[in-house]
């Protein structure tokens, strides 16, 4: 029997629904722009409670400081899922986040931790042109990014990988390789271990003024920059 080939081309609509906590800066006015964070937690804040998320990361730390000069969004991962599937969902509330609210579309910046990280990883990969630079911290790599040509499409976002030497959930080995794939494509890239560090080596890490500052310091560029 004869098989003919064909293609479909459709259009399909996706509903998605995810809970999140805002955070605006104290000056925070219209007339303005704003850096922008997203902030993905790990598995262990995942469900329908949005004060899980407060526990660890940037959301704990909004949670004693006022004075924080970003707009930041801080979505919750329902139960039993996971980011690395749920990247229709974030790139959704991203562009809702930018429709609505004053932000400075040049310092859009994106941070995980765990399983967040594995997650921005992920987001990055797909859409690299959203984000003028990232922090992941204590993350396995995504398999999008397993495959060695892949980690070209990370190359001009600049990164900062944060993990503990101690870290027994996730290796440390797992940040090495994906810097090492990074810097083999001359990638942007910095590395920070902890000697001393488990796999929470992020409470120190957002805790830090000065890596507030390495995130303003970069602005993400255009296309005819980049050439």
């Amino acid at each position: 029997m004869i098989q003919h080939p064909h293609t479909l081309e459709t259009q399909i609509t996706k509903t998605v629904r995810l809970n999140y906590l805002l955070h605006l800066p104290r000056d925070y006015d219209r007339a303005q722009k704003f850096p922008l964070i997203l902030f993905l937690h790990g598995s262990g804040e995942r469900g329908n409670d949005l004060e899980q998320i407060k526990r660890f990361g940037i959301p704990r730390m909004l949670e004693a400081r006022d004075d924080f000069p970003f707009i930041v969004v801080s979505p919750q991962c329902p139960t039993e899922s996971d980011w690395v599937v749920l990247m229709d969902d974030l790139i959704a509330l991203l562009d809702h986040t930018l429709e609505n609210f004053a932000v400075d579309r040049a310092r859009v910046y994106l941070t995980g931790l765990s399983m967040g990280g594995r997650g921005a990883y992920q987001l990055a990969f797909i859409t690299p042109q959203s984000f003028a630079a990232m922090v992941v911290i204590s993350a396995r790599r995504p398999d999008v990014l397993r495959a060695p040509d892949r980690a070209s499409a990370l190359k001009h976002i600049p990164i900062w990988i944060f993990h503990g030497a101690q870290d027994t959930r996730v290796p440390a080995n797992e940040s090495i390789e994906i810097e090492r794939a990074l810097r083999d494509v001359s990638g942007n890239v910095r590395l920070t271990i902890y000697p001393d560090a488990g796999h929470d080596a992020w409470t120190r890490t957002y805790e830090n003024p000065k890596l507030y500052d390495w995130l303003l310091e970069h602005k993400k560029l255009d296309a005819e920059e980049r050439r």
